[in-house]
Parts: C-alpha cells; sequence; structure tokens
C-alpha cells in the first residue's frame, strides 16, 4: 500500500520493520511513539487504581499477580515476550514499536502505581476508571497510529487472523474471552470498569486513529 494524499484518508500501511524505519517522518513518528506507548501505561496504572474492573488482558495479568511475586509491570512485560514467542509459528517479524510496546508500558505502569495511590470515595475511583479508558483509547491511537508494528497482544491477533482466513471480530472475541475467564479464575480484577472499557474503547479509537495516523512516504507494500 502507498501513503496516501493529503486529501485522502489517512490508512495504516502494511509495511514490515525495515520499511517502517524509512518511511519517513522518524523524529515525529518516534516521540508519537514513546508519548503513546507512556501513556498507555499510565492509563492501565489509573484503571488499576480506580479498582472498578480492568480490561481482558488486565484482568489476566492481574490474575497473574494473585500467584507470583512479581509487580504488575513485570508481568505485563514478561506475557509480552511470552505472546511474542507465538509470532514465531505465525511468520511475523517484531516492529521497533512492538519490542517497545513490551517494555515501556510495564515501566511506565509500575511507575504509575508507585506515585498515584489508590482512592477511597467511590467518585473519585470512577473518575480514575474513565479517565483511565479515554488515555488507554488515547494512547492506543498515538502508538498504532505512529506505524512501527503492532504490539505484542495485536500482532497475535492479526497474525492469527492471516493464517486461519477467520474474521477479525471471532479471532479478537476468542482470544479477550479466554484470557477474560482466565484471569477472573485465578483472581484477576473484573468490575464495571471491564464492560465501561469493552463498549468503549472500539468507538473511541476509531475516531481517534485517524486523526493520529501518520503519512508515510510512498513505499512497496511488504511481503505476505
Amino acid at each position: 500500500m502507498t501513503a496516501t494524499s493529503d486529501a485522502a484518508p489517512r490508512q495504516l500501511a502494511p509495511i514490515n520493520p525495515i520499511q517502517q524505519l524509512k518511511a519517513g517522518h522518524l523524529p515525529r513518528r518516534l516521540v508519537q511513539l514513546y508519548v503513546g506507548l507512556s501513556l498507555y501505561g499510565a492509563s492501565m496504572g489509573l484503571m488499576i487504581q480506580g479498582n472498578l474492573g480492568l480490561d481482558p488482558w488486565d484482568v489476566f495479568h492481574s490474575g497473574i499477580t494473585k500467584h507470583v511475586a512479581l509487580s504488575f509491570g513485570t508481568v505485563v512485560i514478561a506475557i509480552s515476550f511470552v505472546v511474542l514467542l507465538a509470532w514465531i509459528p505465525l511468520r511475523q517479524w517484531p516492529g521497533l514499536g512492538t519490542i517497545s510496546n513490551a517494555i515501556v508500558i510495564g515501566l511506565v505502569t509500575d511507575l504509575t502505581l508507585a506515585t498515584i495511590d489508590r482512592p477511597h470515595a467511590l467518585w473519585l475511583r470512577i473518575v480514575f476508571m474513565l479517565s483511565g479508558v479515554v488515555l488507554n483509547a488515547l494512547a492506543g491511537a498515538l502508538y498504532i497510529g505512529a506505524q512501527f508494528g503492532p504490539g505484542p497482544r495485536d500482532g497475535l491477533m492479526t497474525g492469527l487472523v492471516r493464517r486461519t482466513g477467520l474474521s477479525v471480530r471471532l479471532v479478537r472475541t476468542t482470544l479477550e474471552l479466554t484470557v477474560l475467564a482466565t484471569g477472573f479464575l485465578m483472581g484477576g480484577s473484573v468490575g464495571v470498569g471491564t464492560v465501561v472499557y469493552a463498549l468503549s474503547i472500539g468507538p473511541l479509537v476509531h475516531v481517534l486513529l485517524p486523526i493520529f495516523t501518520v503519512r508515510l512516504k510512498s513505499t512497496q507494500p511488504a511481503d505476505r
């Protein structure tokens, strides 16, 4: 796919890791990538401290923390690299954004948890939860729009879609219900925040992603 003109809608380009680095606007894209990943980790910390339920993958992460002596962020990083192992049979290559996602988000989540206390008032917990969801959508639009490759979990989904021929909706729903159920059984945090996230994250990212998707210079499509 080639980059779109200024008048055309901004679209994500299916390009490989080397092409991502050669696609232009590198300083802006790098800043956008790391701002997005940092905000993503902060959004996760807010939802955790709100204590009203987490998104499906973080329910899974929080469930694991009930059984191992590791911080939440460390678990996020560890699971990211475990998921990346599943990319091997899918014949996917991680980009700079993929590896950065696996590391930065977990570090910032732990930093947020260390600096922001859990509130007692219900109204403030609701503010934390809602702010976390909105910030998560903005952060996702920023780092995805920088076009340095998907995060480990999203890449697993797209890789399975490509290899199986199944729909994105079916693969994503199956993955998220699996990790949600597993996390819940391990004692992960499920609540109204889980429902709010599930219902709102798609529409929010749908609105924000075109705004923050960087138009890349013309490049050849990645080999499939």
